[in-house]
């Protein structure tokens, strides 16, 4: 793990556990089916090392996280019992459920615990205090633990109670392994990654990338720009595109984007065809044409071809590449094939000792319904936390993590 990030902050491994109550943050907000249970636990098993060093080490963990958006008040449909029975067959051990996660009777419970026992407190944002990072709110969770870990990446650009408030009433504020793997590949993607290094950019909006556009396109080699945002920078070129979207504000950044680009050397890629609808329907009309041939009506919902293989080429010579947003609406079959080709094409070069992150709950979904997420370097948590830091900007709840000495 190089990279300045990871190496100044305290890690779980630096800590004593035994017989301690370790608090941690982490990151539970997963969907929940119809029925009430747990369709996607990858941000569950994200956090499993970390837990079970705790308890291997005599520690007794006590999480916290929340679930959702409900507003400051209890929602029946975002309590996280389903968590709770999903992590303890994951740990293949009882989890306790607390009533809330303050309070008197929780405070008690946390008092019987046992070495290697496990509770989880209930949805922290039931509680308005949560998002505007309340002291006494603050001062209520931190008297649930000994030792402060956070292994919530991507809850680490809110400056919440559970992120940043409760940490001011522990000495020691450790990183716990996701954590550490999120900057590890993210800071060395910024500092010191192998080339020739690669940005992919999609998703619909030029606005989501902005930040991380501007940090990147002096470090990069070059830049591949598909999905919806490629309208803008293809209209800020004079291209007619149709009806398909655009951002009309965001035209003279991407202007500013592409100058920036050629006077740093950094090749930008954009599509040279696309796949064409009038609707975004699974038996909807297609054609493929050039960008600059779509016809009154119809919109581009898929990198065509000839794109694909521009962009597949492109990667195949890439030693870092970063990837963030779908080049397509890849949810509907005949709009897929241009996001499948990134992902087999990244799952290739990954084989071959490309480092490639992911990041973004699109392009992670993308992988999903493709099989690929696990033959990639490395797929982000982070979501907005991720473009954050890939912007340059301090994420408060690592800044809030004790510096190792």
């Amino acid at each position: 793990m190089r990279g300045i990030p990871v190496m100044a902050k305290l890690s779980v491994d630096d800590i004593e556990l035994e017989g301690k109550r370790a608090i941690v943050r982490v990151d539970f907000n997963v969907p929940l089916d119809e029925a009430g249970n747990v369709r996607d636990d990858t941000r569950i098993q994200a956090a499993l090392p970390t837990v079970k060093t705790i308890l291997d080490r005599g520690g007794k963990a006590v999480l916290m996280s929340h679930l959702g958006r409900p507003k400051g008040t209890v929602v029946e449909k975002m309590r996280l019992a389903p968590v709770a029975e999903r992590l303890g067959q994951l740990l293949k051990r009882r989890v306790i459920m607390a009533p809330d996660c303050v309070g008197e009777e929780v405070e008690g419970m946390v008092s019987e615990m046992r070495q290697g026992e496990v509770l989880l407190l209930e949805n922290l944002r039931f509680h308005p205090e949560e998002t505007t990072n309340d002291d006494t709110f603050s001062q209520q969770l931190a008297r649930l633990g000994d030792v402060y870990i956070n292994d919530a990446f991507g809850t680490c650009h809110r400056a919440h109670a559970s992120v940043v408030g409760v940490t001011r009433y522990f000495e020691e504020r450790a990183a716990g392994y996701l954590v550490l793997k999120e900057l590890a590949f993210l800071g060395e993607a910024l500092a010191d990654p192998k080339r020739p290094f690669v940005a992919v950019f999609g998703g619909a909006k030029v606005s989501d990338k902005i930040g991380v556009m501007h940090n990147l396109i002096k470090k990069v080699d070059g830049i591949l720009v598909g999905g919806g945002m490629a309208f803008t920078f293809l209209k800020a070129q004079g291209v007619e595109i149709g009806t398909s979207i655009v951002e009309e504000d965001k035209i003279e950044v991407a202007q500013t984007i592409m100058m920036v680009a050629e006077s740093s050397g950094v090749q930008v890629l954009l599509p040279l065809d696309c796949v064409i609808a009038q609707e975004v329907e699974e038996r909807a009309e297609t054609q493929v044409v050039k960008f600059n041939e779509i016809p009154s009506g119809w919109k581009g919902l898929d990198i065509g071809p000839s794109t694909a293989s521009l962009f597949k080429k492109a990667l195949l010579s890439a030693k870092t590449v970063l990837w963030n947003g779908p080049m397509g609406v890849f949810e509907r079959e005949p709009f897929a094939a241009g996001t499948e080709t990134v992902a087999r094409t990244l799952a290739k070069v990954t084989q071959e000792g490309c480092v490639t992150v992911v990041g973004g709950g699109d392009t992670v979904a993308a992988l999903r319904v493709f099989e690929l997420k696990d033959r990639m370097s490395h797929v982000s948590t982070g979501g907005g936390a991720a473009l954050e830091f890939l912007e340059g900007k301090e994420l408060p709840g690592i800044a809030a993590l004790t510096e190792r000495s």
